[in-house]
Parts: structure tokens; sequence; C-alpha cells
């Protein structure tokens, strides 16, 4: 386990960059995938994420996707 600040500041700064396209998904994703567990009320938001995260979601509409994406993300941080 990790500490917690980091995890906010460092879920933020994910948002944040992909929200205004300096990201690329994969690399969203891979972030989340390697995310290890955390206390609540970040755990269950961060198990989420990666849960959201596993699949591959090419076929789904991407800005859908995106949607989703910045919303398990925002949780992360606001939780």
């Amino acid at each position: 386990m990790k500490k917690v600040e980091d995890l906010i500041t460092a879920a933020r700064t994910v948002h944040d960059r992909y929200a205004a396209g300096r990201m690329e998904r994969d690399i969203v994703r891979q972030w989340v995938i390697g995310l290890s567990s955390y206390p609540e009320p970040h755990g269950a938001h961060v198990q989420a994420a990666i849960t959201w995260f596993r699949p591959s979601r090419d076929g789904t509409d991407p800005v859908e996707v995106k949607i989703a994406d910045l919303a398990k993300l925002q949780a992360i941080y606001q939780s």
C-alpha cells in the first residue's frame, strides 16, 4: 500500500492530462491497472477503476468511454 496523498495527487494529474488530450487512454489504463490496494474510501474506487479499465473497450463509442474513464478517475481523488 502506498500513501493516499500520492494516490490523490496522481489521480488528479492523470485525470487532468487525459481530459486535456495530453495523455492517451492506453497509458491511463496501464496506470490504473498497476495501482495497488488503498484504504477506504479510496480502495473501493480504485478497485472499480481497475475493473473498468481491465477489459478492452474497442468498438465502443470513444466519447462515452472517455466520459466514463474520467468519472472513474475523478471518483478516486474525490472520495
